[in-house]
């Protein structure tokens, strides 16, 4: 019996993808600034990827267990496989790249992952994005937040204060 692929629900995730970027978040933001610029985030993400299993989740329910099961189990391997991407992808100035067009899943995971280093707020979805932000803008209006500018020495080292927020 042929299954109609239309009728199949198109919504899962791959937990892996946002573990390792975080990931490499971390590891980039121990590298100096002429590693960091010599090394394409983009391709230390996928040669990582390539090298874990992939954890995909269709629910809530299944996103957070994957996300636990891959904290528990793979935790480490997760640190390496990002530890050896970085060593192994390096920019080669003689070769012409051209990046694949970014699909709105890999965007979204990416900018959710901003929100949550912006927001200071690890546990951040899709689903309650909305009232992280009009929490923050109401703390803001009432003084209670102090926003700098993104990329000070205090949120390159992920030194959130309380009532420090970065924009």
């Amino acid at each position: 019996m042929a299954t109609n692929q239309s009728n199949l629900a198109q919504t899962y995730c791959n937990v892996m993808e946002s573990l390792v970027v975080e990931e490499v978040e971390k590891q980039f933001q121990r590298l100096s600034a002429k590693v960091a610029n010599y090394v394409n985030k983009a391709e230390v993400i996928a040669f990582a990827l390539n090298r874990l299993p992939a954890l995909y989740a269709t629910s809530e329910k299944g996103l957070e267990q994957q996300r636990l099961r891959a904290h528990k189990e793979l935790h480490t391997q997760v640190i390496a496989a990002v530890r050896q991407a970085i060593a192994a992808v390096q920019r080669d100035p003689l070769r012409a790249v051209v990046p694949l067009k970014s699909s709105g899943d890999q965007e979204s995971q990416l900018g959710l992952q901003e929100l949550k280093e912006l927001l200071g707020q690890k546990e951040l979805s899709w689903r309650n994005v909305a009232d992280a932000v009009e929490n923050a803008l109401i703390r803001t209006a009432r003084g209670e937040v102090t926003w700098r500018k993104r990329g000070n020495a205090a949120a390159q080292r992920n030194e959130w204060q309380d009532s420090r927020y970065y924009l």
